[in-house]
């Protein structure tokens, strides 16, 4: 596949924290280097994306309550499974056995409950949210963290400020597992992330942009 000079941006960058975080701490299996999360609103088609992510990345599907979850589930699992890439299903447990996935997202105020789904389901990847020091200090029983916003971005997250450099660094410092920067990152910027301590890169709409059909 070839892609997009800014596809190849993120993709380069991404698998390059990827692996400088393996070397200090290695997870089996590995983690994606970069996370594609969905939106009903602003990803209306996120198969679309899925089916032109590089083999490794990962899709954080996020229905928030949408009726078509579950079609939307179905064709998102097809896609990823035929670009090998990993489908995570942001909160809904049942519905990612539904779909079978490969793991769950957590909200923040949903982190709780990772340790149930690791016994549950050892199988699964465990991603969660985290947007402060007290949220990242009480994370468990996660394979990675998702912080955000780093940069100013859109969406939800645009009435939250942003961590910046410093910030993000500060907080994958206390995270108890690997952390992925999330947030505002672009072709543009996404290359000031390296030595920060991420472990990858998740995004919405720059994903969604630079890996187009």
């Amino acid at each position: 596949m070839t892609l997009t000079e800014d596809a190849d941006a993120l993709w380069r960058t991404a698998t390059a924290l990827a692996r400088a975080a393996a070397a200090v701490s290695p997870a089996k299996p590995p983690l994606p280097p970069l996370l594609f999360f969905t939106d009903p609103s602003r990803t209306p088609r996120p198969w679309e994306t899925a089916a032109h992510l590089p083999a490794g990345a990962g899709v954080v599907f996020r229905s928030f309550g949408a009726a078509d979850a579950l079609e939307t589930g179905l064709r998102l699992r097809a896609a990823t499974k035929a670009a090998g890439v990993r489908l995570l299903v942001g909160l809904d447990a049942d519905l990612a056995e539904r779909v079978e996935a490969d793991g769950v997202h957590l909200p923040e105020r949903a982190l709780s409950a990772a340790y149930a789904l690791s016994g549950r389901r050892p199988d699964w990847l465990l991603t969660g949210a985290a947007h402060s020091p007290e949220a990242v200090k009480n994370a468990r029983d996660l394979d990675a963290l998702v912080l955000s916003p780093v940069f100013p971005a859109g969406g939800a997250s645009a009435a939250k400020t942003a961590l910046g450099l410093e910030g993000f660094k500060a907080l994958a410092a206390l995270a108890p597992c690997p952390a992925y920067a999330l947030g505002g990152i672009s072709a543009a910027n996404v290359a000031a992330l390296i030595g920060s301590g991420a472990c990858g890169i998740a995004g919405v709409d720059a994903v969604q942009t630079a890996f187009r059909p």
